[in-house]
């Protein structure tokens, strides 16, 4: 019946246990701000639809996300702050409900120019500090309440930044050492 783990700005250090994915009524995985090290668990994957939110933010988490994760539609992933690498394009999709998703500050490697996004949830999108290549791609401009967007400190991101939808709300900071041009940034060389 376990439905909140709530576990978070403790000293907890170790793995995340893979069993974790056998609790079939958790809403909720707060284990941010701890000092956890290893990957996030393969096994997170088989949670039941939609999954719960997956707050890990904080730690010294590494290694790939789990491509089952792709199967999840939670409202909140953040795994912000940590030592994640690769590809994390599994987590979005224009299909999806999830409103909060925040990958700043790891190493991903991903191209952000093919992914798509869902139109009327998605409200928080942080993808700042990484390795993010590609450009930003129009489909963002149809996310209709962006309240927060960040992809600075992505020095391969380039190209025009969209114009229409949110995205000319955000400050220059929100794509700050980037090679992307455009309002609110100066304009793209002719």
């Amino acid at each position: 019946n376990l439905e909140l783990i709530k576990l978070s700005s403790n000293s907890l250090s170790g793995s995340i246990p893979s069993s974790l994915s056998q609790l079939p009524n958790l809403e909720s995985l707060q284990l941010d701000r701890n000092k956890l090290t290893g990957p996030i668990p393969a096994s997170f994957g088989s949670f039941k639809k939609p999954g719960p939110d997956l707050i890990l933010s904080k730690n010294q988490l590494s290694g790939p996300i789990p491509a089952s994760l792709g199967n999840l539609d939670p409202e909140r992933l953040d795994f912000s702050r940590n030592k994640l690498v690769g590809d994390a394009s599994v987590l979005f999709g224009s299909k999806k409900k999830i409103q909060v998703l925040d990958l700043s500050r790891n190493q991903f490697s991903f191209d952000l120019s093919r992914l798509t996004f869902p139109k009327e949830s998605l409200i928080w999108l942080d993808l700042n500090h990484n390795n993010i290549y590609g450009s930003i791609p129009v489909a963002l401009t149809k996310v209709q309440n962006l309240q927060q967007f960040n992809v600075s400190y992505n020095p391969q991101l380039k190209g025009q930044i969209p114009q229409g939808g949110e995205l000319q709300r955000f400050d220059q900071y929100a794509y700050f050492h980037t090679k992307l041009c455009g309002s609110p940034l100066p304009p793209c060389p002719k």
